[in-house]
């Protein structure tokens, strides 16, 4: 009997052949998935990282404001009421652009009332509570007009809610959208001024304030009162305050603190009782006369409003 030797061979080195293709084939197939794998990887690691850039530079944006003009009307870094309460308009302070006093009384008559306060300060809260009835009477008969500069030096004492800036913010809205109802809504401020070292006003309730005085635009002022619109201008206001000197005065104060008051460029040295913290309005009544001579009149004859700044 015979073996077909060659046969036998041949069988064997096509089955060799064909385990090898196959091996190849399966190593080609799985170099495929692997590089398919890999540019999903890719892929999958791109998303997520540009997701991250977004929502990193979203946080960003929302939290870091560009730099924004001042509100209306406060062009000087306060606003100025004058006869009837109606606000002297003028254009908003542009970012960078330093404060435009507003020029002196005319006729020379006109109180010139200037106060820089805060609406967390007991001391300024004490001072309006003495003084704002007599300041009152002055301005809606022309007598005198008032410049308030809301400042925030006291957000330390409002546990972490930054009252001081939000209060601050909000009389910014007023004069902004509002600006004839912004010596009723201070005066509501003060009314309703919160203790020291406690959370202060909710944004809810200095809406409600806005309400009460009658504000005009009152959803915008609402969304501004929430968003703190004016927040930024707020702290550069305060950092001027504290910084620079006061314009068109007499004499500069020894230390800038709340309240400071000016009448005619002239810088009102209160004093109070130690215990209670009480004014007596009759120290500034006396002061108002020593600083308009015989011009002034607690029966003064109105005078015209003053013309507002360019």
């Amino acid at each position: 009997m015979s073996i077909d030797s060659g046969g036998s061979r041949s069988s064997k080195h096509e089955r060799r052949d064909a385990a090898r293709e196959k091996a190849r084939q399966l190593r080609e197939e799985q170099k495929k998935k692997d590089r398919r794998n890999k540019l999903i990887l890719q892929g999958s690691l791109i998303v997520v990282v540009l997701a991250i850039i977004g929502a990193v530079a979203l946080v960003i944006t929302s939290t870091i404001r560009p730099p924004a003009p001042g509100p209306h009307n406060m062009l000087s870094d306060g606003i100025k009421i004058g006869e009837g309460f109606h606000a002297v308009k003028t254009s908003a302070l542009q970012p960078s652009a330093e404060p435009v006093p507003f020029p002196s009384n005319q006729p020379s008559s006109v109180l010139d009332i200037r106060i820089y306060a805060d609406y967390l300060c007991p001391i300024c809260g004490n001072f309006e509570e003495a003084n704002a009835e007599q300041i009152k009477k002055l301005v809606r008969d022309g007598a005198a007009t008032v410049e308030i500069h809301p400042v925030a030096i006291l957000d330390r004492a409002s546990m972490g809610t930054k009252y001081s800036t939000r209060a601050a913010n909000s009389a910014a809205c007023v004069a902004d959208l509002s600006p004839d109802n912004f010596f009723d809504y201070s005066a509501l401020l003060f009314k309703h001024q919160p203790e020291e070292n406690t959370p202060g006003l909710d944004d809810d309730t200095l809406i409600a304030l806005a309400k009460e005085a009658g504000v005009s635009k009152f959803t915008d002022v609402s969304s501004c009162i929430r968003d703190q619109t004016f927040k930024n201008w707020v702290a550069a206001a305060t950092a001027r305050f504290n910084n620079n000197p006061f314009p068109n005065v007499a004499s500069q104060p020894p230390q800038h603190g709340t309240p400071t008051v000016f009448v005619n460029g002239q810088l009102y040295m209160y004093t109070f009782d130690q215990t209670t913290g009480a004014f007596d309005p009759k120290e500034f009544t006396a002061f108002l006369a020593k600083v308009l001579g015989a011009n002034f009149s607690e029966e003064a004859v109105p005078s015209p409003s003053p013309s507002p700044s360019p």
